[in-house]
């Protein structure tokens, strides 16, 4: 006889298995989110609330449970007040914050054009052109800037190549410019504004852009009505990606930047290391998270609000 009972049910012990695999896979990347985010940033939130002190650590126990401790519990927010009253600090959140928006724009208008005409070229220029972006990332970042102060410097190539046209008498003062920060930063973090703004160039429908044609549309109105709109998420993504790490650069300010160009990544360097004020280092630290995260979960929620 044949057999008209329907497929099988899978078996409980079948469902408990695929239920325990999908929750370790969802559970996996939040608990590398914890351990190295949420447990570091803890660590230097905790640092925050302590004093300086001259000992190994150089800062004070947050709980003390000795026998003549006057309270089990010593945190103090002297180090987020004495941020307020030093325009140092001020100065350095407010110069990071410029030279990395800035830098951004520039990474933008310089590699929109670049993303687009990668994702209109043949498979095979494509292929060539998505290498030579990715190529500076098989060199050390370190040697890259290095290269940079020997192009810049007075007896570097840029200035020997404008003497030997003619169009100089003496040597340009390039490095240790703010000029040379934003030539280094963009330098060195276009690619990351370029390859999220192919993804998205590169799925394009162009029947969009051809239909806005038809319908009278000029070049520049298909590409402000159309194109831009469509590769917003990639302008996103590529910002985001270029003005975070940006913030709180430190190697190019101070390989290329003079005094003037004071970022807040120096600024947690010299706490740190030059005057070993950990908890003040730690507060600085923690005030430059929250200017990064907030707005980044402001976006998201408008996000999931648009959806």
């Amino acid at each position: 006889m044949n057999d008209v009972s329907g497929p099988k049910k899978p078996r409980y012990s079948q469902l408990l298995g695929d239920k325990l695999w999908r929750n370790f896979v969802i559970g996996l990347p939040y608990f590398w989110l914890f351990l190295f985010f949420l447990v570091p940033f803890g660590i230097v939130f905790k640092i925050s609330l302590a004093d300086p002190i001259v000992a190994q650590p150089p800062f004070t126990a947050l709980f003390d449970f000795g026998a003549n401790a006057k309270s089990w519990l010593h945190a103090t927010f002297d180090n987020y007040l004495f941020l307020t009253e030093d325009n140092l600090y001020w100065i350095s959140y407010f110069n990071s914050i410029k030279i990395a928006g800035i830098s951004t724009l520039l990474c933008l208008l310089l590699g929109y054009p670049m993303a687009y005409g990668i994702a209109r070229s043949t498979p095979t220029v494509r292929n060539v052109l998505l290498m030579l972006v990715i190529l500076p990332f098989w060199t050390s970042f370190l040697l890259r800037v290095y290269a940079w102060m020997g192009l810049l410097g007075k007896n570097g190539m840029v200035n020997g190549l404008l003497s030997y046209l003619g169009l100089i008498d003496a040597p340009l003062e390039m490095l240790y410019t703010n000029g040379a920060v934003y030539l280094g930063i963009v330098y060195t973090y276009i690619p990351f504004m370029i390859l999220p703004l192919y993804a998205t160039l590169e799925k394009m429908d162009l029947d969009l852009q051809d239909a806005a044609a038809d319908l009278g549309a000029k070049p520049w109105q298909v590409f402000v009505d159309t194109t831009l709109p469509l590769s917003m998420p990639g302008i996103i993504a590529g910002s985001m990606l270029v003005f975070i790490p940006a913030l709180g650069e430190f190697v190019i300010p101070t390989l290329l930047g003079g005094i003037d160009s004071l970022m807040i990544g120096r600024t947690l360097y010299d706490e740190f290391f030059v005057n070993r004020d950990w908890p003040l280092a730690s507060a600085v630290a923690t005030v430059l998270l929250i200017i990064l995260v907030i707005p980044i979960m402001l976006f998201q929620r408008s996000q999931q609000e648009k959806e």
